[in-house]
């Protein structure tokens, strides 16, 4: 897929992000948390995606946990998947232990600042990637809610649909939708 795009196989950048999904009814309530920024009950999906918003990781955790456990479960998956990986951004979600980790297992993790006189959404250079990676993600049922039981299931789940997604550009194929006539 990258080298399609005139990319190098294995990526140099990642860019690193949660986000907190409502859990089923059925799911049980040791894997999951309450987010208490966002007020969500549920898990944290948190993922790793390269500059064409392809997943390289993804680690799924109780909601109630914090963006630092996410990001340096990440890193280490990131630096155990792809040696060539050399820099990582994030929000300001992930703290200084992020940084400090992404040293010891050889990439910078680099904390992407909002302007502050910026007001509503503004979207981040590179950053917005992983949040369009989410986006597309949502089109899949199954990763609307976290549906299954085992945090792992959860996360083939999203490497699933994003095999699915990387089919579909591979052969340019696209999906019937309800908006087409």
């Amino acid at each position: 897929m990258r080298e399609k795009r005139k990319r190098l196989a294995d990526p140099s950048l990642v860019v690193l992000d949660t986000q907190s999904v409502h859990a089923s009814v059925g799911v049980p309530a040791t894997t999951t948390g309450r987010d208490a920024a966002k007020r969500v009950p549920g898990r944290k999906r948190c993922l790793a995606v390269d500059v064409l918003g392809l997943v390289i990781d993804c680690v799924v955790l109780p909601a109630s946990a914090h963006e630092n456990t996410a990001g340096i479960a990440l890193l280490d998956g990131v630096a155990a998947q792809c040696d060539t990986v050399k820099k990582a951004l994030v929000d300001q979600g992930f703290k200084k232990k992020v940084v400090e980790h992404g040293t010891t297992v050889g990439i910078d993790v680099e904390i992407v600042e909002r302007n502050p006189d910026d007001k509503g959404f503004v979207p981040q250079a590179k950053r917005w990637i992983v949040e369009q990676t989410n986006g597309i993600l949502m089109f899949y049922r199954r990763l609307v809610r976290d549906y299954e039981h085992r945090p792992a299931s959860s996360r083939s789940r999203v490497f699933w649909a994003m095999t699915s997604v990387m089919s579909r550009r591979l052969t340019g194929a696209t999906l019937a939708s309800w908006r087409t006539a």
